[in-house]
């Protein structure tokens, strides 16, 4: 396992091989790798003196000219003892009078502890924020740079948990597993990015808001017991969320909320170490709790992990979210069925009439979703294996994208499920399960066919509601091969452009709050019988409500091959 990356940073820290992706050879997947062990031969030093050549070098928590007196003296004093001119870059000559100036540092008998020395002649402004640059450089659980040398925490959090769990919380985060639960338990913070969303759609909620309440059940099982058998309300998990209408100038104060379990909440040591059948049976309630879906439990080796997962996601964001109609229920549960038996290449053959910004946004909501099963699953001491809830299992975004549009069209379920039987069968099993769980809470599914999915094909004019057809209307432009096989000018390839820049519907921001990439709709120019089509005026679409006609685009057209240089 390695890093693939393009940071200096990564050789720094003391972890994972560090592998480049500038030098990424895709062909034969042959890389550079770069190895610190053989970097601090060269350089004569210990790789535990790496950080604070960094941080006298210049990254990102130090920068480059504020450390600059210190590298002055110390190419000074190289020259002075390497009279000869360098052959290297001057970079290289730099690098090494840095590093002789640290390794010159720790060999002084006077400087036998401090993770910076006090010979550096350093103010004090300047030395606390060089000591902030070092250590940001270990990595959770590992031993301070020097023998000696102790990083207290400040957290108050982990008085909730015992020494065992913070130890495993420390190893799994090392080990990039365990998402979310070492943030709360160590730090006390949770952050996320923005997500695909369209700030303009008022029915589906952005998924910081939807994944609130799970979140809160798992910073309860995290924290409401204490170690000591105590049971005390913890502080507030702050959280920095993306989402419109949250300015993010200061973190929200999000309080744990207790799990409803038929028993009282375990402690976390039991859950993460304790053992036998019923342990077993405790981690999966506590694991389907924090979805609000405890009866889920009796599911456990009916279905596979991964489907079963789905499930519990797909209900869940159901309860959480009123606009969820059938048709989304339907599309999310037939992709998960369907993905089983499919292999890469069918899924890249997959083509889309369309592009639906909401299911391109119930997408990003389902992956969203997925970490938040991986932290509810770490929370709870690890009842499903951690691989059946990676995305490759349940979830395919053009696969999901083909469901929606056929189950917003009135597919029946046999056509959905691709005419398999048996997939058919566990589909309809999945459902049901679903709605009874939705029914016991009171949460009806209605069918709400979007009309952005009623289209009328751009090619041939044909309704698109039945079956397999839909899915070939998108040949046409490439069964007419590439604009020199038609003997088109350039011309004729800049009066598309202009043609269709006149007539494109603004543009559609996604991304959350904070703006992002600008969708623009496109037609394609050629039909079935190769002619080309008017495009003096925009195509004729269904609008439907005002909102709704933004979430359609027309997919470009894919040369096949690509257009000569002015086209």
């Amino acid at each position: 396992m390695g890093i693939l990356g393009q940071d200096s940073d990564f050789l720094i820290y003391d972890s994972a091989p560090y592998l480049s992706v500038a030098k990424l050879q895709v062909d034969s997947l042959t890389t550079v790798l770069y190895d610190r062990q053989r970097l601090c031969q060269a350089i004569g030093l210990a790789v535990t003196q790496l950080p604070l050549l960094a941080c006298l070098l210049g990254n990102d928590v130090v920068s480059e000219g504020r450390m600059q007196h210190i590298r002055n003296n110390a190419i000074t004093t190289y020259r002075k003892m390497h009279p000869a001119p360098f052959s290297g870059a001057p970079q290289g000559q730099m690098v090494l009078a840095v590093s002789r100036l640290v390794s010159s540092l720790w060999g002084r008998k006077e400087e036998e502890t401090g993770l910076i020395p006090q010979c550096l002649n350093l103010s004090d402004p300047d030395r606390e924020l060089l000591e902030r640059g070092v250590r940001s450089y270990l990595l959770p659980g590992q031993e301070a740079l020097r023998q000696g040398d102790s990083f207290p925490s400040d957290s108050a959090f982990e008085k909730y948990v015992s020494p065992e769990i913070l130890k495993a919380c420390r190893e799994k985060h090392v080990a990039a597993d365990g998402f979310m639960v070492y943030g709360v338990v160590c730090e006390g913070v949770i952050e996320c990015s923005n997500s695909l969303e369209d700030e303009e759609d008022n029915e589906l909620l952005p998924q910081a808001l939807v994944y609130k309440l799970c979140r809160q059940h798992i910073y309860s099982l995290l924290l409401l017991h204490r170690h000591d058998g105590s049971i005390t309300e913890p502080p507030a998990i702050r959280e920095w969320f993306v989402y419109p209408g949250n300015l993010l100038r200061e973190p929200e104060l999000i309080h744990p909320v207790p799990v409803s379990l038929k028993c009282e909440q375990p402690s976390l040591d039991l859950l993460w170490f304790g053992t036998g059948p019923e342990v077993s049976t405790l981690r999966l309630a506590s694991f389907f709790s924090i979805f609000d879906c405890q009866e889920f439990t009796e599911l456990y080796g009916a279905f596979e992990d991964s489907l079963l997962a789905a499930l519990c996601l797909v209900t869940y964001i159901a309860l959480q979210v009123p606009a969820l109609s059938l048709e989304d229920v339907d599309a999310y549960l037939s992709q998960a069925v369907c993905l089983r038996l499919k292999s890469p290449q069918e899924l890249q053959q997959i083509k889309l009439p369309v592009l639906s910004s909401r299911a391109v946004q119930l997408g990003s909501l389902y992956v969203r979703g997925l970490s938040h099963l991986l932290g509810a699953n770490s929370a709870s001491g690890c009842p499903l294996p951690s691989a059946a809830l990676l995305p490759w299992h349940s979830f395919d975004g053009r696969l999901f994208h083909s469901k929606y549009l056929l189950a917003h069209s009135g597919t029946e379920d046999t056509v959905l499920l691709d005419r398999d039987s048996s997939c058919l069968s566990l589909f309809l099993h999945l459902r049901e399960k679903l709605t009874e769980a939705c029914r016991r809470r009171s949460r009806v599914l209605q069918s709400r066919p979007n009309p952005e999915s009623r289209y009328r094909d751009g090619h041939t004019g044909q309704p698109s509601g039945g079956g397999e057809g839909w899915r070939e209307t998108t040949e046409c432009h490439r069964s007419r091969g590439g604009w020199k096989e038609r003997g088109e000018s350039r011309q004729d390839q800049r009066e598309y452009k202009n043609q269709e820049s006149t007539w494109e519907r603004g543009g559609h921001r996604g991304g959350g709050m904070r703006g992002g990439q600008r969708l623009h709709p496109h037609s394609y120019p050629y039909c079935n019988d190769g002619g080309l089509q008017n495009m003096s005026s925009p195509p004729k679409l269904s609008r439907g409500r005002s909102y709704r006609s933004r979430g359609k685009y027309w997919l470009a057209p894919r040369w096949s091959q690509p257009p000569a240089p002015g086209t």
